[in-house]
C-alpha cells in the first residue's frame, strides 16, 4: 500500500464530488436523443411552424448531423439504429426540414435504403405491420409512431387508418378500475392513450350508426380536462419530451391546438431544448441520480439529507393516485413516486439513522402497499396490468427488501415478515435455470434479445446481500446468482449485458460490487482471482478513476436507450470501495 485501488477510489471519490451541485444533491446528465428530437420538432411544428421556425431547423440540423453511417439512427448518439427512432427521424426531416438543408444533404435517401433493408420496402402497410410487430399487444410506442408518420405523411394515403385506434373513453372510469379493465397501454401513458385516441377518432370515426362513435363524442367534454389536470406546472407530462410531444402534436392535429395544455407543454418543449438544438429523453434523474451517489459515497451531508427528505411525497399524487410516502426519480413537478427511487432513498437514508426514521416509516409503508399480489414491486401501480413497467420486476423487489430489512420498522414487523416470504418466492420463481435475472429498466443493445442478464443478476444479488437478516433468508437465490455472474466473466476480466456483449464499465462494476458482498457473507465463496482479474478490467478502463465513458445500457419508457453521465461513476466508486473491504490488491501500472 498505497494499493492501485485505493489510489483510484480516491481520484474516483474526488470526481463525483465535482458533480454535485451547489444545493448538495446530484442532477446528472442524460444523453441527448435523436427520438426526443424528432418528435419535438413534429410538435412545435403542428402548433405553430412559423413561430417555432427557428427550433424546428435546429432540431432537424442536429438530427442530420447525428445521422448514423448506416442510414438510420439509434436513441443516443452512440446506439445502433433501430426501426422505431429511424422512421419518427425519417418523418421529421420528411416534414421539417427546409429546403436548402434538404437539397445540401442525403439523409433522406440514406434513410429510406435503411427501412427497405429492415422493412422491405417504404410501402405504408409494411412500415405499419413492422412497427405493431415491434410492439407487440403493448400500444404504448406503437400507436405514437404511427401517427408521427401519418402526421408527417409518410404513411400515404388514409393514413389514419393505419393508426391503431385508443380507447380514451376509458380514461373516464374510476383510476381504481384500471387493473381491470386491461388498458392498452402502460399506466404513465394515461395523457397519450387520451390525446392520441381522441385524434385517431377525430381523424378516422367510425361509422356514423355505431354506438362508438356517439359516447366517444359524448365523453370528450369530460375527459378533455384530465389533459390540463395531469399535466404537472412544468408543462412536461413525467418531464418526458417524447410523452409531452406526443400529447401536443395529438392536440393539434386533432385541431385543438387551443387546449388548456397546449401552451404549457410547448413552454416545456422550448425551453429543454439544448444549445446544439437537440433534445434529452429526459429532464434529469436527479433523486435517483443522488441517492445511488450516496450510496456510493456511504456518507450523505445534512444538506443532501434535508434535499432528499423534501423529495418524499406527502400528498396523494395526481398522476396516479399513489399514496404519500414515496419518492420519484426526479425533484421536478412531473415526477412520479415508484418502488426503485422509494427504495433507494430508503437505504441512502439508512446513513442517517435515527434522524429520518418517521420518513422511512412512511417510505417502507409505502412499499408494502405497492407490492403485487404475485409478491413482486411494479414500478408505479399495484395490479394496472401486465404490459412492460407496470408489472413486477426482480431488481425493484429486491430492492425493496433491502430495503425494508435495512430498517425493519417494528410497527411494520409482521406486515414486513409476510411481504418478504412472499418477494423471495417471487424471485425464485423469475429466476432463470441459469441463475440470472432479467431486469426491467436496463438493457444492452448488444446482448440476446437487448435483455441485460448481467445487470439485473448483479442488482438483485448486491441487494439480497446487503443486509445480513436479508441475506440468511435469500442463501440459495444468491448463491445461483452468484454462479451466474462468474460464468459471465469475460476473457478480458469484464462482464458485458451478457457473454456475448462487450464489457462496460457499468456492468463490470456492479457485477464486482455484488460479488464483493457475496465474499462477505460468504468469504469463501468467491475467488479472489475473479475479482482481481475484473478489478484489473475496471482500472484499466477508467485509467484508474480518472475516465468514465457511459454506455447506453439505461432502458427509459417503451424500450428506448439513454446514457447517463453519473451512472459509470457512481457504480466505479461502489466497487472500488467493496474491493477495498474485500481487500483486494492489484499491482500498480508499469
Amino acid at each position: 500500500m498505497p494499493a492501485r485501488i485505493e489510489t483510484a477510489l480516491h481520484k474516483t471519490r474526488q470526481h463525483l464530488l465535482t458533480l454535485q451541485n451547489e444545493a448538495g444533491h446530484w442532477t446528472g446528465e442524460l444523453s441527448s436523443s435523436a427520438l426526443s428530437t424528432a418528435t419535438a420538432i413534429v410538435a412545435l411544428h403542428g402548433v405553430d411552424a412559423v413561430r417555432h421556425a427557428h427550433l424546428i431547423q435546429a432540431g432537424a440540423g442536429w438530427l442530420v448531423r447525428h445521422q448514423n453511417a448506416d442510414g438510420g439512427w439509434g436513441d443516443t448518439t452512440i446506439s445502433k439504429s433501430n426501426l422505431s427512432t429511424t422512421l419518427l427521424c425519417w418523418s421529421a426531416l420528411s416534414l421539417c426540414q427546409d429546403t436548402e438543408t434538404r437539397r445540401r444533404g442525403d439523409a433522406e435517401k440514406n434513410c429510406e435504403a435503411w427501412i427497405t433493408s429492415v422493412v422491405g420496402s417504404l410501402e405504408p402497410e409494411k412500415i405499419m405491420q413492422a412497427v405493431i410487430a415491434r410492439y407487440g399487444r403493448d400500444k404504448t410506442f406503437s400507436v405514437p409512431i404511427l401517427m408521427l408518420c401519418c402526421i408527417s405523411g409518410t404513411l400515404g394515403v388514409n393514413a389514419w387508418r393505419r393508426v391503431l385506434p385508443l380507447p380514451f373513453e376509458l380514461a373516464a372510469l374510476p383510476r381504481r378500475w384500471f387493473g381491470s379493465v386491461g388498458l392498452p397501454v402502460v399506466s404513465y401513458a394515461l395523457p397519450a392513450l387520451i390525446a392520441i385516441g381522441y385524434t385517431r377518432f377525430k381523424n378516422a370515426p367510425p361509422a356514423w350508426w355505431n354506438p362508438l362513435r356517439w359516447l366517444r363524442v359524448a365523453l370528450w367534454q369530460r375527459i378533455s380536462p384530465m389533459l390540463k389536470t395531469l399535466q404537472p406546472s412544468s408543462g412536461g407530462y413525467l418531464e418526458a419530451t417524447p410523452l409531452t410531444s406526443f400529447v401536443t402534436m395529438a392536440l393539434a392535429a386533432a385541431g385543438e391546438k387551443e387546449h388548456p395544455c397546449v401552451p404549457g407543454a410547448v413552454a416545456f418543449l422550448t425551453a429543454s431544448m439544448r444549445a446544439d438544438g437537440s433534445w434529452p429523453i429526459d429532464t434529469n434523474l436527479a433523486t435517483w441520480g443522488t441517492t445511488l451517489s450516496v450510496k456510493a459515497l456511504g456518507e450523505m451531508s445534512a444538506e443532501t439529507r434535508t434535499w432528499l427528505l423534501r423529495q418524499q411525497y406527502q400528498d396523494v399524487h395526481p398522476f396516479t393516485n399513489a399514496d404519500p410516502g414515496g419518492w420519484a426519480w426526479t425533484d421536478l413537478p412531473g415526477g412520479v413516486p415508484d418502488a426503485d427511487d422509494t427504495a433507494g432513498a430508503l437505504i441512502a437514508l439508512h446513513t442517517q439513522g435515527s434522524e429520518a426514521e418517521s420518513a422511512a416509516l412512511a417510505g417502507c409503508r409505502w412499499l408494502l402497499d405497492l407490492q403485487n399480489r404475485d409478491g413482486g414491486m411494479p414500478t408505479f401501480c399495484r395490479g394496472w396490468g401486465t404490459l412492460p413497467f407496470d408489472r413486477s420486476s426482480p431488481e425493484l423487489t429486491a430492492h425493496a427488501l433491502l430495503a425494508w430489512w435495512l430498517w425493519q420498522p417494528e410497527s411494520l414487523r409482521n406486515r414486513l415478515v409476510a411481504a418478504t416470504r412472499s418477494a423471495l418466492r417471487y424471485l425464485a420463481k423469475t429466476q432463470r435455470v441459469d441463475g440470472s435475472w432479467i431486469p426491467l429498466w436496463f438493457g444492452n443493445e448488444n446482448a440476446l434479445h437487448e435483455d441485460n442478464p448481467v445487470y439485473g443478476t448483479a442488482m438483485v444479488v448486491g441487494y439480497l446481500s446487503g443486509a445480513a437478516a436479508l441475506a440468511e433468508q435469500a442463501g440459495d437465490l444468491i448463491e445461483s446468482g452468484q454462479a451466474y455472474l462468474m460464468s459471465q466473466q469475460k476473457a478480458d476480466g469484464g462482464w458485458g449485458g451478457d457473454a456475448s456483449a462487450p464489457a462496460t464499465i457499468e456492468e463490470t462494476a456492479v457485477t464486482l460490487h455484488a460479488l464483493c458482498l457475496c465474499r462477505k457473507n460468504k468469504p469463501d465463496s468467491v475467488s479472489t482471482l475473479v475479482l482481481k482479474r475484473g478489478a484489473c478490467w475496471l482500472l484499466e478502463d477508467t485509467a484508474d478513476g480518472t475516465v468514465f465513458p457511459a454506455a447506453p445500457i439505461g432502458l427509459y419508457f417503451a424500450r428506448l436507450w439513454y446514457h447517463e453521465k453519473l451512472y459509470p461513476v457512481v457504480w466505479t466508486l461502489q466497487a472500488l470501495r467493496s474491493l477495498q473491504a474485500a481487500e483486494i490488491e492489484v499491482e500498480a501500472q508499469a
